[in-house]
């Protein structure tokens, strides 16, 4: 009686750093200690897109492309970070036994510090490819950023339905600082299908849901699955900026994307001889909740 559906052919696109952040914050804060699971991820989307109505069952829906996009560092500095060479190729051999083809870009160096650059219009390219060229029928999104907008936006004007996965959530570092992450308002009003991962997770594991625990890797199984990023290098960059500003115990340095923050404990000399526009050097090391800070800062 179903016989009218049609299978479906997915596409599944993961912005890495997005992915990756999320990941740490199910690892590192949340109550779950665990990381995300790529096959879980995977088996939750067929079946999200098999609830739309869309095809009769599950089995019709299959990914047929699956592309993953992220910047990363040379071989050389890999090198120096102890194993990172070998976790890099533990998560690739993750990637590639889930079908996901990886694209990376070089870290380029932007005012001392590296980061990415065209990652956004990479991914956005290679799936108007396939869109265009009718190689899939709907684009499954892991993306966040207003960048995001004009893909979706031109997909919708192809006629391409969507479906994007979003998570929300905030909580407070060990400085005391409220730390949000937000998936676009913009993105969710143009997805087809806007699915709100932070509610369903947290609705799920409520009720022991094992569709929803499956969306984690289970302790040995998956404890490498983005082992590639948390090697720190043996010996810290030391980098160069200027005081954006000081406060009491405290202060910020200039650093983009995000200004780094400092305690009065982490400077090398007087603290109170610091001043905004002072020109210091320092290292950036990861605190308990993984965000970047200053350390080891000294006036120059």
């Amino acid at each position: 009686m179903n016989n009218h559906y049609s299978p479906i052919r997915l596409g599944v696109f993961y912005d890495g750093n997005f992915l990756l952040h999320t990941s740490n914050y199910y690892n590192y804060i949340h109550s779950q200690h665990r990381r995300l699971s790529i096959s879980g991820l995977h088996s939750f989307i067929k079946n999200k897109v098999a609830q739309t109505g869309i095809v009769a069952d599950v089995n019709q829906c299959q990914i047929v492309e699956a592309h993953y996009f992220r910047g990363r560092i040379s071989a050389s500095e890999a090198a120096q970070r102890g194993n990172q060479l070998y976790n890099d190729r533990v998560f690739e051999d993750i990637l590639m036994a889930e079908g996901i083809q990886t694209h990376y870009l070089p870290l380029r160096n932007f005012m001392g510090k590296k980061e990415e650059r065209g990652i956004d219009v990479w991914l956005s390219l290679e799936v108007l490819e396939y869109a265009l060229n009718d190689r899939i029928d709907m684009a499954v999104l892991i993306i966040s950023d207003t960048d995001y907008v004009p893909l979706l936006r031109k997909l919708n004007s192809l006629g391409m339905k969507t479906m994007l996965l979003s998570w929300e959530f905030d909580y407070v570092n060990d400085e005391g600082v409220k730390m949000v992450t937000k998936t676009s308002h913009e993105l969710l009003q143009l997805a087809s299908y806007p699915i709100p991962m932070h509610n369903i997770i947290e609705k799920g594991l409520e009720k022991g849901d094992e569709e929803i625990s499956s969306l984690f890797v289970d302790g040995d199984t998956g404890s490498r699955e983005y082992e590639e990023y948390d090697e720190e290098p043996a010996e810290p960059i030391v980098e160069r900026s200027e005081i954006l500003s000081i406060k009491n115990g405290f202060g910020f340095v200039k650093y983009p994307n995000n200004n780094l923050y400092f305690h009065s404990m982490d400077v090398i000399g007087d603290f109170y001889d610091l001043m905004p526009g002072d020109p210091v050097e320092f290292t950036i090391e990861k605190n308990a909740q993984r965000q970047d800070v200053a350390k080891n800062v000294r006036k120059l």
